[in-house]
Protein backbone atom coordinates (compact mmCIF):
# COMPACT_ATOMS: atom_id res chain seq x y z
CA UNK A 1 0.00 0.00 0.00
CA UNK A 2 1.53 3.30 -1.32
CA UNK A 3 0.54 6.35 0.31
CA UNK A 4 1.38 10.16 0.28
CA UNK A 5 0.27 13.46 2.21
CA UNK A 6 -2.83 14.37 3.59
CA UNK A 7 -5.05 16.88 2.14
CA UNK A 8 -8.14 18.65 3.22
CA UNK A 9 -11.63 18.65 1.59
CA UNK A 10 -14.43 21.79 2.24
CA UNK A 11 -17.65 21.23 2.46
CA UNK A 12 -20.76 23.31 1.91
CA UNK A 13 -20.90 24.08 5.63
CA UNK A 14 -17.66 25.19 6.08
CA UNK A 15 -16.15 22.26 7.76
CA UNK A 16 -13.31 21.13 6.49
CA UNK A 17 -12.30 17.24 6.39
CA UNK A 18 -8.51 15.83 6.53
CA UNK A 19 -8.32 13.06 4.17
CA UNK A 20 -5.12 11.33 5.44
CA UNK A 21 -3.92 9.40 2.87
CA UNK A 22 -3.69 9.72 -1.28
CA UNK A 23 -3.08 6.58 -3.15
CA UNK A 24 -3.25 6.03 -6.76
CA UNK A 25 -5.87 4.31 -8.18
CA UNK A 26 -5.91 0.24 -7.79
CA UNK A 27 -3.61 0.20 -4.43
CA UNK A 28 -5.24 -2.03 -1.65
CA UNK A 29 -6.66 0.08 1.13
CA UNK A 30 -7.12 -0.91 4.60
CA UNK A 31 -10.19 -2.88 5.99
CA UNK A 32 -11.76 -0.23 8.34
CA UNK A 33 -14.42 2.22 7.60
CA UNK A 34 -14.17 5.33 5.81
CA UNK A 35 -15.01 7.87 3.33
CA UNK A 36 -13.26 8.16 0.09
CA UNK A 37 -12.96 10.42 -3.00
CA UNK A 38 -11.58 9.40 -6.43
CA UNK A 39 -10.01 12.58 -7.91
CA UNK A 40 -7.86 13.58 -10.74
CA UNK A 41 -4.71 15.24 -10.40
CA UNK A 42 -5.02 18.37 -12.74
CA UNK A 43 -1.25 19.57 -11.12
CA UNK A 44 0.71 19.14 -8.29
CA UNK A 45 -0.97 18.63 -5.01
CA UNK A 46 -3.91 19.90 -6.84
CA UNK A 47 -6.63 17.82 -7.11
CA UNK A 48 -10.39 17.49 -8.59
CA UNK A 49 -13.25 15.56 -6.62
CA UNK A 50 -14.99 12.87 -9.47
CA UNK A 51 -16.84 10.91 -7.05
CA UNK A 52 -17.40 11.10 -3.25
CA UNK A 53 -18.56 7.89 -1.13
CA UNK A 54 -18.31 5.80 1.91
CA UNK A 55 -18.08 2.11 3.44
CA UNK A 56 -17.68 -0.07 6.16
CA UNK A 57 -14.34 -1.68 4.53
CA UNK A 58 -12.33 0.48 2.18
CA UNK A 59 -10.24 -3.04 1.35
CA UNK A 60 -13.58 -4.02 -0.48
CA UNK A 61 -12.54 -3.66 -4.59
CA UNK A 62 -13.82 -1.14 -6.35
CA UNK A 63 -13.21 -2.62 -9.89
CA UNK A 64 -17.47 -3.23 -9.45
CA UNK A 65 -18.60 -0.29 -8.02
CA UNK A 66 -22.08 1.13 -9.79
CA UNK A 67 -20.19 4.28 -10.58
CA UNK A 68 -16.57 2.99 -11.83
CA UNK A 69 -18.11 3.35 -15.85
CA UNK A 70 -17.72 7.22 -14.82
CA UNK A 71 -14.86 7.33 -12.74
CA UNK A 72 -13.06 6.02 -15.13
CA UNK A 73 -14.43 8.08 -18.38
CA UNK A 74 -13.76 11.46 -15.87
CA UNK A 75 -10.19 10.62 -15.16
CA UNK A 76 -10.03 10.12 -12.12
CA UNK A 77 -6.13 9.44 -11.18
CA UNK A 78 -6.17 9.08 -7.10
CA UNK A 79 -8.31 7.88 -4.11
CA UNK A 80 -8.40 9.84 -1.48
CA UNK A 81 -9.09 8.05 2.38
CA UNK A 82 -10.72 9.22 5.48
CA UNK A 83 -10.95 6.61 7.79
CA UNK A 84 -13.75 6.83 10.27
CA UNK A 85 -15.41 5.09 12.82
CA UNK A 86 -17.97 7.47 13.59
CA UNK A 87 -20.77 5.03 11.80
CA UNK A 88 -22.75 5.19 8.74
CA UNK A 89 -24.60 8.57 9.45
CA UNK A 90 -21.55 10.47 10.25
CA UNK A 91 -20.07 9.23 7.01
CA UNK A 92 -23.22 10.02 4.94
CA UNK A 93 -23.38 13.11 6.58
CA UNK A 94 -19.75 14.31 5.30
CA UNK A 95 -20.82 12.69 1.94
CA UNK A 96 -23.61 14.98 1.53
CA UNK A 97 -21.41 18.34 2.65
CA UNK A 98 -19.14 17.49 0.12
CA UNK A 99 -21.24 16.82 -2.33
CA UNK A 100 -22.95 19.99 -1.60
CA UNK A 101 -20.31 22.33 -2.38
CA UNK A 102 -18.14 20.32 -5.04
CA UNK A 103 -21.24 19.08 -7.22
CA UNK A 104 -19.32 15.81 -8.45
CA UNK A 105 -19.69 14.98 -12.14
CA UNK A 106 -20.31 10.92 -11.10
CA UNK A 107 -22.27 11.45 -8.14
CA UNK A 108 -24.81 14.01 -9.98
CA UNK A 109 -25.18 11.07 -12.74
CA UNK A 110 -26.53 8.61 -10.03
Amino acid sequence: MTESGTIMWRGRSGREYKYYSVYKIGAELDAAPGNYIFAEESGPDNFLPIYIGQTSDLSERFENHDAMPCIKCNRATHIHVHRSNGGEKARLAEVSDLIGRWLTPCNRTR
